[in-house]
């Protein structure tokens, strides 16, 4: 059966959630120590974390989890359209130098444009309106990236042709049980290859980058302590934790309602397009969940669920013993779209299909 049109996945003018991942061509490890000729190859996964700080930094389009394997990468992006239809044309114009700029100084970054040059895309209208599609695409977000690390490892290799086995494979998170069943699934990716034991101990994944982010907070607040009668809620801690990070908050929550407004401000603003979270846990809650289900994969067994975790469980509304099951196959289960099995029919028929894989498996996994 052909491919479906991207534009039949992905709906560039709405909010959506979407699971992009892509894979090596070669025989040999694009990153990591390759088994074969013993060339370690581990520094290009900073290479992907890096670029993806870049376009999150320029893009309307926000990283709620990435991990770098060996020879494959994951990302969940959220599209923001409707951030980039208010920005004005000057800061469009500026976002989209930044990722394709006309010169570049002496160490390749992009230099700083001359007002003429970023008057040559201001004075076209039908220019500006493709550059605002273009800053909230998935499409575009994941060209940059993967063509950026596919040069930069030919130019490294001295080869020419193909690096990536095919475009991006694309999956749409349709409701928050796929969110977090998908973003479990990419967090724990090391884990899974035995490549790592614990969430913390897996650099260049979205959990690890959260993990030390809350350790800095937590090493800060020790060597400032509060003043008398001053409190801090778990959930402006973690907040505050995630506040100088170029990902995706955690929690839905407004930080606009916290009394420490001051402090869950992104003090790095252009980091990432907005600090609006993804998802109806803390970062402490996301952390626990993720550290059982990763237990329960590495041991490959299920051991008692721990009694701080069983209200979240019961809150989410999901099902312990399915649970482990489902973000560890999360990529087998849930091909073309993910999400429970009502939300499956109705992308079907959106797409004008009579069904999509995965309604079945969606009915046992989410309920």
């Amino acid at each position: 059966m052909p491919a479906r049109p991207r534009k039949d996945i992905i709906r560039e003018g709405q909010v959506g959630y979407y699971h992009c991942y892509n894979r090596c061509v070669r025989r040999s490890f694009f990153c990591g120590v390759d088994p074969l000729t013993g060339n370690d190859y581990e520094h290009r996964k900073g290479w992907i974390q890096q670029r993806l700080e870049q376009l999150a930094s320029a893009f309307a389009v926000e990283v709620c989890d990435f991990s770098a394997m060996d020879n494959h990468l994951h990302t969940v992006l959220r599209n923001r359209p409707d951030l980039v239809a208010g920005w004005p044309d000057q800061e469009v114009a500026r976002r989209w130098w930044q990722l394709c700029p006309l010169r570049r100084d002496e160490h390749e970054q992009p230099a700083e444009p001359y007002d003429f040059e970023l008057n040559l895309w201001l004075s076209d209208a039908e220019r500006m309106t493709e550059l605002r599609k273009r800053l909230s695409s998935i499409s575009w977000f994941m060209k940059l990236l993967c063509e950026h690390i596919a040069r930069r490892a030919n130019r490294e290799d001295g080869v020419h042709g193909k690096f990536w086995e095919e475009r991006f494979k694309c999956v749409p998170l349709l409701d928050e049980d796929a969110i977090l069943a998908c973003s479990m699934y990419v967090d724990l990716n090391p884990i899974r290859a035995g490549k790592a034991d614990t969430p913390e101990a897996s650099p260049y994944t979205s959990a690890y980058e959260r993990i030390q982010s809350l350790r800095r907070w937590e090493t800060q607040q020790a060597d400032r302590p509060l003043s008398v009668g001053q409190t801090v809620s778990a959930m402006d801690e973690q907040a505050a934790a995630e506040a100088d990070l170029w990902l995706c908050p955690i929690s839905l929550a407004s930080a606009a309602v916290s009394p420490m407004a001051g402090i869950l401000s992104n003090p790095f603003p252009a980091r990432r397009a907005s600090n609006r979270g993804f998802l109806s846990l803390d970062l402490r809650e996301y952390l626990q969940l993720l550290d059982w289900t990763a237990r329960q994969l590495r041991n490959d067994k299920r051991g008692t669920i721990p009694h701080q975790l069983l209200p979240i469980l019961e809150r989410l509304k999901l099902d312990a013993t399915r649970w482990p099951t489902t973000v560890a196959d999360f990529r087998r289960l849930f091909r073309s779209a993910a999400g429970r099995a009502e939300h499956l029919v109705r992308e079907a028929e959106r797409r004008g299909r009579r069904w999509l894989h995965g309604v079945r498996h969606a009915a046992r996994a989410f309920g």
